[in-house]
């Protein structure tokens, strides 16, 4: 069997998507620009839209910041694994909206991020408390 050109790119079209389309999914799938993710991993905007319109792949260390910054694993993001779906669905704005705060929060100095996940554990402990006591 002899296989022409065009059947063979005609396949290749079909696959999986290339790793800076899956890049720009998860980025606003998370709902960050260029600069707010290049914040998060400590880069620039321009190397984010480097990865993005580039065959190449990045740097095993920024490959790794990437995933962490996206809340994916590596293996997502190369398109090793299939991409697990968040809880939130996409047609769920307000799910979408607290997403997006909680990947502003890696923008914040360590700090910072201890503070607010210390206020979160308050509140959910305070109305722990609360139910159990009218239970």
């Amino acid at each position: 069997m002899t296989v022409t050109m065009p059947a063979v790119m005609a396949t290749k079209s079909k696959a999986s998507p290339s790793f800076g389309e899956r890049l720009i999914a998860l980025r606003k799938e998370r709902g960050l620009t260029q600069v707010q993710l290049a914040k998060a991993i400590n880069s620039t905007q321009r190397a984010i839209s480097y990865y993005e319109n580039h065959a190449s792949y990045p740097p095993a260390t920024v490959l790794a910041d990437l995933a962490q910054a996206l809340g994916v694993t590596t293996d997502e993001l190369l398109g090793v694994q299939r991409a697990r779906r968040a809880a939130m669905a996409k047609d769920d704005p307000e799910a979408r909206r607290v997403w997006k705060k909680f990947q502003q929060l890696l923008t914040l100095p360590e700090k910072d991020q201890r503070a607010v996940i210390r206020l979160i554990n308050s509140l959910v402990s305070v109305r722990e408390t609360r139910r159990s006591s009218a239970a």
